[in-house]
C-alpha cells in the first residue's frame, strides 16, 4: 500500500484521475481495479491485525470512491463538495419557473397514465425522462468543467428530481404490470 498516500485524499487523487466531471468509464474501471489489487484484504491474510484493518479501510474507501465517481450525479455532487458548494437538495428547493412547470406536466402525465392503466404512456414518459436526463447531464458537465458552480448545483437539484420522477414512473409501470 506504499503507493497510496492518504485515506483523506479526494476520490480523483485516489484513482489518479483529473478532477473534472468528464471521466472515461474504462479509465475509471482500470484505476479502480489497480487500487483494489493493491489493497484487497486477501493480500493481507497473513499480515497482522493492524495491517488487515488498514487494508480493509483502504478497500472500503476505494469502493466508496468508485461508486461515487461511476454515477454522474454523485460525481457532480462530489465535485461541488470539493469546491465548497453544498448542493442543498434537502433544504434548497428553489427552481426555475420553467422547470417547475415541467415537473407539474410530468406529474399530471403520470396520474393520467396510471388512472387509465396505460403502461405504454408510462413507457413513453420514461423514455422522455431518460432523454431529458441525458441532455441535462451534458449541460451539467459543461457547467462543472467551466467552473460555473452555483448553476451546476441548481442543475444537480433538477437532475435529482428527474431521477425521482423516473423511479416513480418505473414503480408505476411495475405495479400496473403485476
Amino acid at each position: 500500500m506504499a503507493s497510496l498516500s492518504s485515506l483523506s485524499d479526494s476520490h480523483f487523487v485516489l484513482f489518479g484521475l483529473p478532477e473534472q466531471f468528464a471521466l472515461d468509464a474504462d479509465t475509471l474501471d482500470h484505476a479502480y481495479r489497480t487500487v483494489q489489487a493493491q489493497v484487497h484484504p486477501d493480500r493481507f491474510a497473513a499480515a497482522g491485525e493492524a495491517q488487515k484493518r488498514v487494508a480493509m479501510q483502504w478497500a472500503t474507501r476505494a469502493n466508496e470512491a468508485y461508486q461515487t465517481l461511476r454515477d454522474p450525479l454523485k460525481r457532480a455532487t462530489y465535485l461541488l463538495h470539493l469546491r465548497g458548494i453544498d448542493v442543498g437538495a434537502e433544504n434548497n428547493t428553489a427552481m426555475e419557473p420553467a422547470f417547475l412547470m415541467q415537473q407539474m406536466e410530468w406529474r399530471e402525465a403520470i396520474e393520467d397514465a396510471v388512472g387509465a392503466k396505460n403502461v405504454d404512456a408510462l413507457d413513453a414518459l420514461a423514455g422522455d425522462l431518460r432523454d431529458d436526463e441525458r441532455v441535462r447531464l451534458a449541460k451539467l458537465g459543461a457547467l462543472l468543467d467551466s467552473g460555473s458552480n452555483q448553476p451546476a448545483a441548481e442543475a444537480v437539484r433538477q437532475l435529482m428530481f428527474v431521477e425521482r420522477v423516473a423511479a416513480e414512473v418505473d414503480a408505476q409501470i411495475e405495479r400496473l404490470e403485476d
